[in-house]
């Protein structure tokens, strides 16, 4: 089988690439090493800045998250036993973002590319990619107990920290720089309709916690735990408790409570591999960069690498211009780096790090008196927040 662009890796980078490249008339076939439950069950981010509403909406993935989608003006930031609001629109000429889950962006993508007569094959195995520095780089995949090769013009890797693109590429690339944080989130979904109209940011000395919303009638929330802590020692009550303790304010504020369906613990690492690009294979998403969850990043950087590699690959197939896909990786890191400053400064303003110090302490909480009380500190929040122009 040969197509123009194989992709690895059906998850939002993946699915929504297919269908950028579909609409502007670019084959391109998707390999997926899950089944397809398992891809549209996977709880992940949920919250979308204004330019990923935007490229969804473009696609034409759009129609259900317009429906179901909750549009965020703000944030609160919680310390001190008080709440403080960021407004958004104010701060960034009207921007603002979306709550809705991962999983359902990537049911809309999965239905939008079957309805299309696209081919996404789930349980294929991608097991080597080869031939990237010539013109007719080729995937070898496992599907159905058979073994199969899909030659290609172009791979795009979208296949996560664990797969296998990004150890495609030659000796000493990529380069990696990383952080492990000392701390992980506790994540939880109840079957509780949210305590809050916006998400809330709190910091606490017992550590942060986050109070977030799947819809109407689904919370999300998290704790920063001990990357050690083991979920067994988190029963639901004792969960309940610390949010409570957390959550804290003197104005009466209340968090209801309801059945936990899910909960995890997840650490908190930050991870970038440079260059994205190594001859005819290119990296997305998590296969080139992982943020802490904190800044709301992860996601939206995953459709802005694609967005930036839809164009490229049409500008190449259309004009024989390649200037865009030699520019990705530069262009993609900008983004990046930038994102991840963001995603750290949020992380090490909010959450309780175990070797801090007194001093440590009243820096944090100067820094969040300051964005409380001034806009233009507020605007640098917000802005990073709803989402960057995409070069």
């Amino acid at each position: 089988m040969h197509t123009t662009v194989g992709i690895i890796g059906a998850g939002p980078a993946g699915l929504l690439l297919s269908q950028l490249l579909h609409r502007q008339g670019i084959d391109n076939v998707v390999l997926e090493s899950r089944g397809r439950a398992y891809v549209e069950h996977r709880q992940r981010a949920g919250i979308l800045e204004q330019g990923t509403v935007d490229v969804l909406r473009a696609s034409g993935a759009a129609e259900r998250m317009d429906r179901q989608g909750i549009p965020h003006a703000g944030i609160e930031l919680r310390f001190d036993r008080a709440a403080h609001r960021i407004d958004f629109p104010s701060l960034t000429g009207g921007r603002q973002v979306m709550v809705y889950a991962q999983t359902e962006v990537v049911k809309d993508l999965i239905a939008l590319r079957e309805a299309a007569g696209g081919t996404v094959l789930f349980e294929a195995e991608a097991t080597a990619v080869t031939g990237i520095d010539g013109d007719h780089p080729r995937i070898d995949y496992r599907h159905q107990g058979a073994e199969h090769t899909l030659d290609c013009d172009l791979v795009v890797a979208c296949d996560g920290f664990h797969g296998i693109g990004r150890h495609s590429m030659p000796e000493g690339l990529p380069r990696v720089t990383q952080r492990d944080h000392p701390f992980a989130w506790l994540g939880i979904l109840a079957e509780v309709p949210p305590s809050c109209q916006e998400l809330i940011y709190a910091q606490h000395e017992r550590g942060f916690a986050l109070h977030s919303m799947r819809s109407a009638e689904v919370s999300r929330l998290y704790l920063q735990v001990d990357p050690d802590d083991r979920i067994e020692a988190w029963p639901d009550q004792r969960i309940w408790d610390e949010l409570d303790t957390r959550f804290a304010t003197d104005d009466g504020w209340t968090l209801r409570r309801g059945p936990i369906t899910e909960k995890s613990i997840t650490p908190m690492r930050s991870f970038v591999a440079e260059p994205m690009r190594h001859g005819r294979l290119f990296l997305a998403g998590d296969a080139a960069h992982i943020v802490p969850p904190t800044g709301a990043k992860g996601l939206n950087l995953a459709v802005a690498d694609v967005t930036l590699l839809a164009a490229a690959v049409a500008a190449w197939q259309r004009d024989g211009d390649q200037s865009l896909l030699d520019g990705y990786s530069e262009t993609a890191l900008r983004r990046v780096w930038r994102a991840e400053h963001f995603s750290h400064t949020m992380t090490t303003l909010l959450h309780t790090d175990p070797g801090e110090d007194e001093f440590d302490r009243r820096l944090r909480l100067s820094h969040l008196r300051y964005l409380a009380s001034s806009p233009a500190a507020a605007a640098t929040i917000a802005e990073n927040y709803v989402g960057l122009p995409l070069t």
